[in-house]
């Protein structure tokens, strides 16, 4: 990264207006963030929030990426997972309808049109999640809180509907505000917004634990008295330090790719030759970044809303509590409730189904944004071409045995690094009897990581051409 390069395109006015359009946004959100929803008292609904946070990791997962949202019972409550589902849909789809996928080979006319869909696709999704959230949490609220004696009106149901629906939209709207400025992907710094709007929260919590010295103080060689608490402080020590390692193989891994050299042929044209040079075509080891593990996140948690809203509709239904269980995330705030008896076979359900996932979600959008026929046929156009390997078909053939290579280590690592809580999760059980609550946090740092790393090379591409002109000088 050029941190000189973009600390002086700071000087540059344009450069400085998308970026302070980019915090502009961001501030937005965040205090829609804090905008209740108009459906009685939202104090009231804090307790259903909690419990649907704690049984659902569907609910962990909007809570995350809505920047506590759900916690707030704000309009943004839904946030960005109709927009995510309605994106799985409308790139399933393109691969399966040849008319499709010819469109979206169709340069940018076709991509606006594949866009515009999948913004009409997402419309409905957040109106039925609108629906099932208020459905489930009222539900909740009203088996929990006898002092709700009055069910809301048609008008005040419509209302809040709305009101999320909306919500759900303008963040959609914001994300691509924020791509238009060209320096990062608006969704991806969304969500990246929202896990760090978290951390002060976190730390706090981190902080009340650390010096609280009730049960003693830290001893340094019998001579000083730090005021923390001894056993929190090393459990932290070596959680940091664990982070640390975690943080820079992510790195190493996110920035590790394959380099091909590319030939253009050489052309004289009159007294002018043309091409005879070289270039390169860098291909990324995990070239899908943090998207397959979002995908997986998402589709593999509706299933326990779905359990969910069974289980409020019918308790006795056997088919909503069997989902709610499967799909459900093994954490530390659910470990007791649902593994009484100590660790079983269900435990390794959700983790194995979420691997798998993670892999496959890899290999299908790499191939989208590494559509190797379509680069086959660029480079021929171009009078470019691999060392070894014939233009056209052949190219083509070469490119996907190296993209399935890179996907198959790709792939295995993203999926061992989303797994990384639940094995932690796994040995603590093992030792101590009871998981220390890692499940939330490893999804969260691992978009993190990638996100900041994407917007930062986005941010070092920009400040570049802004700045291009000063090389000359």
């Amino acid at each position: 990264m050029h941190f000189k390069t973009i600390f002086k395109s700071l000087k540059n006015k344009d450069m400085l207006k998308r970026i302070l359009i980019v915090l502009s946004i961001i501030a937005a959100y965040r205090i829609l963030a804090h905008v209740p929803v108009p459906l009685g008292e939202p104090a009231t609904f804090k307790e259903a929030v909690d419990n649907l946070i704690s049984q659902s990791d569907f609910g962990n997962f909007i809570n995350l990426i809505s920047g506590g949202g759900l916690t707030s019972f704000s309009i943004i409550l839904v946030g960005l997972s109709p927009y995510i589902t309605a994106s799985i849909v409308v790139q399933l789809l393109t691969k399966a309808i040849p008319s499709l996928e010819e469109l979206s080979q169709d340069g940018e006319t076709g991509r606006r049109k594949i866009n515009q869909w999948t913004r009409v696709a997402a419309v409905p999704l957040a109106i039925i999640q609108s629906i099932t959230y208020i459905f489930i949490l009222y539900k909740s609220v009203v088996a929990a809180n006898t002092t709700i004696t009055t069910d809301p009106t048609m008008m005040e149901w419509v209302i809040a509907v709305t009101a999320m629906t909306a919500g759900s939209i303008i963040l959609m709207w914001f994300g691509e505000l924020m791509t238009e400025q060209g320096i990062g992907n608006g969704t991806s710094m969304l969500i990246f917004a929202s896990i760090i709007s978290q951390l002060p929260t976190t730390l706090s919590n981190l902080g009340t634990s650390l010096f609280d010295t009730s049960e003693g103080s830290l001893s340094l060689f019998g001579w000083l008295n730090l005021p923390v608490n001894p056993t929190v402080f090393w459990i932290m020590l070596g959680f940091s330090i664990a982070l640390l390692v975690v943080i820079y193989f992510l790195v190493k891994l996110n920035e590790a790719q394959r380099i091909i050299t590319i030939n253009y042929a050489k052309r004289v044209h009159g007294n002018s030759s043309y091409g005879g040079i070289k270039s390169i075509l860098p291909i990324k080891l995990i070239a899908a970044g943090v998207i397959p593990v979002i995908f997986a996140t998402a589709f593999l948690s509706l299933p326990a809303l779905v359990g969910q809203f069974i289980q409020t509709v019918n308790p006795d239904a056997t088919i909503g509590a069997t989902l709610v269980n499967l799909f459900t995330a093994p954490s530390a705030s659910n470990f007791s409730s649902l593994y009484p008896d100590g660790i079983t076979a269900q435990w390794f359900v959700y983790p194995a189904i979420y691997f798998i996932l993670v892999i496959l979600f890899t290999y299908f959008y790499t191939s989208i944004i590494f559509n190797t026929n379509e680069i086959a046929d660029n480079l021929q156009k171009q009078g470019a071409f691999i060392e070894g390997v014939r233009p056209g078909l052949k190219t083509s053939k070469f490119l996907a045995k190296i993209i399935n290579r890179l996907n198959f280590f790709g792939a295995l690592a993203l999926g061992l690094i989303a797994m990384l809580p639940f094995i932690t999760d796994y040995v603590f059980i093992l030792v101590l009897g009871y998981p220390i609550g890692l499940s939330i946090s490893g999804t969260g740092l691992l978009i993190v990581v990638t996100v900041a790393l994407e917007n930062l090379r986005s941010l070092d591409s920009r400040a570049l051409m802004v700045t291009y002109d000063d090389y000359g000088k």
